[in-house]
């Protein structure tokens, strides 16, 4: 417990305030669909997210308009109207307004219960729901919509206190499950995300393995040693369900799906870091999923 205390305690808030999108990343993208269809695509920007379609997530929004999809915000509140023609949408790392610059338990809803209701009506004729909720707050801003779903966040800090550094899903522990998505992927990279348990029609991509633990202290990145810690072997970070005629992508962690340089020192977390080069062809197999592409 004490070593991962000093792992967590050297990567501070302050740190990943300070992220910036890495300009320098190219990853080529072969289109997934024919020359003049361009499905319509919206990153939500209406919840005070940490991740936007400009800002860190830029390299994200970059891949998906590769694949061909036309790539725009959602700037309201979630409604029928505002769905009209998405074909997907893109929920990563809301914040309810009480936790703007105050990540301290509890973590609201970020999303009202009428605009659940429109999402999972939305997702059952035929649509494509990301979503995305790390660490603490933003399980917790997000954990309204997973359980309209049927999946439980843990709105907590997902580490293994006997690892140094960045978290592997791995082919190789099992870790990293079979599927179409990980076709052809031996490992996947993750950044100090959050456990989540899956309804049982849902698919695992990525598992905890033996040893993971879940620190949910009271204050973001504020740990010590009562902070309590539970077992999350045999969790989730990454899944998928077909859920009517649509489909949903869950994921605790939002890093790995963008590059990003972080702190005064610019080094590299995401799709940019080492041991994550076969992140950005995960999401385009993930992409390829959703809209059965293959």
């Amino acid at each position: 417990m004490k070593r991962i205390l000093v792992i967590l305690l050297l990567v501070p808030l302050s740190l990943w305030s300070q992220q910036v999108a890495d300009p320098d990343f190219d990853y080529k993208v072969t289109p997934g669909f024919v020359e003049g269809e361009r499905p319509l695509i919206l990153i939500d920007e209406a919840h005070h997210n940490f991740h936007t379609r400009e800002g860190r997530y830029a390299p994200f929004a970059k891949i998906l308009q590769d694949y061909g999809f036309e790539v725009r915000s959602l700037t309201e509140s979630v409604s029928s109207k505002e769905l009209t023609e998405v074909a997907m949408l893109v929920i990563s790392n809301p914040i309810h307004e009480s936790d703007m610059g105050n990540w301290v338990l509890p973590n609201p809803s970020a999303f009202s219960t009428k605009e659940v209701k429109v999402l999972k009506k939305w997702v059952r004729q035929g649509g494509r729901l990301f979503l995305i909720a790390d660490h603490m707050p933003f399980g917790g801003a997000a954990q309204a919509i997973g359980q309209a779903f049927g999946f439980q966040f843990g709105n907590g800090f997902a580490r293994n206190p006997q690892v140094q550094g960045w978290d592997y899903f791995t082919k190789r522990d099992k870790s990293l499950l079979e599927h179409q998505i990980t076709s052809e992927i031996d490992q996947i990279a993750t950044f100090t995300g959050q456990a989540f348990t899956i309804p049982d029609k849902a698919e695992g991509l990525m598992r905890f393995a033996k040893g993971y633990i879940s620190l949910r202290p009271d204050t973001a990145w504020r740990f010590n040693l009562e902070t309590p810690a539970i077992d999350i072997e045999g969790q989730y970070q990454g899944a998928v369900l077909q859920y009517g005629k649509g489909k949903l992508a869950v994921f605790g962690e939002a890093a790995m799906f963008t590059t990003q340089l972080a702190g005064k020192q610019r080094f590299k977390v995401g799709m940019n870091a080492q041991g994550a080069e076969q992140n950005a062809p995960f999401l385009v197999n993930l992409l390829d999923w959703l809209f059965d592409q293959k």
